[in-house]
């Protein structure tokens, strides 16, 4: 790598890993959003020639990647541990879930959304993205992102109101955005 090469990726990464990192931490929590910017930014280092100039979305897209890869070893492993389970390897049991706040509630009907709709309202709502960008981070149209994100919208909506789950008014903006209000 040149040193143009070198001074471009300090500066995609002192512009951009906080941003990563909130990305990352929305999906995977604090604890694996480090692991999650750190081989983001290897990509981006390896690929440094590769990268467009509107740099964000693609970061984005690779932290994607970087997370699905991380989830696909998570269930290997996991598959190994109950084959190990099987022939007398003992197993940790969970802990019983604690009582379920509003935030959690909320987040439980995002996980409960397709993950394209997801994605898409997650893009739009916690990265502050427009939905040109959004569309390149998912590897979409444009048209396509729209569809995503009003179905995500619609779907999110119609959960949120069921009985199930009853979100409370002080929550915020965040999911007023999401949700296809104004905020």
């Amino acid at each position: 790598m040149d040193s143009h090469g070198h001074l471009r990726w300090e500066r995609l990464y002192s512009s951009y890993a906080d941003r990563v990192f909130a990305y990352a931490s929305r999906r995977v929590g604090t604890d694996e959003a480090s692991d999650i910017v750190a081989d983001t930014f290897l990509v981006a280092w390896r690929r440094i020639d590769d990268l467009p100039d509107d740099a964000l979305p693609w970061l984005y897209a690779a932290a994607r990647n970087v997370i699905n890869n991380s989830r696909r070893a998570e269930i290997r492993r996991d598959a190994l541990q109950r084959r190990l389970a099987s022939v007398g390897a003992t197993e940790a049991s969970d802990d019983p879930a604690p009582e379920v706040e509003t935030r959690a509630d909320i987040l439980a009907a995002m996980r409960s959304l397709p993950a394209p709709e997801r994605e898409a309202l997650m893009l739009i709502a916690w990265e502050d993205l427009d939905p040109r960008r959004a569309a390149a981070v998912m590897g979409c149209s444009p048209g396509t992102f729209a569809v995503r994100l009003h179905r995500g919208r619609r779907h999110l909506t119609k959960i949120l109101s069921s009985d199930l789950i009853e979100p409370e008014a002080s929550f915020g903006s965040t999911f007023d955005k999401a949700a296809g209000g104004e905020s």
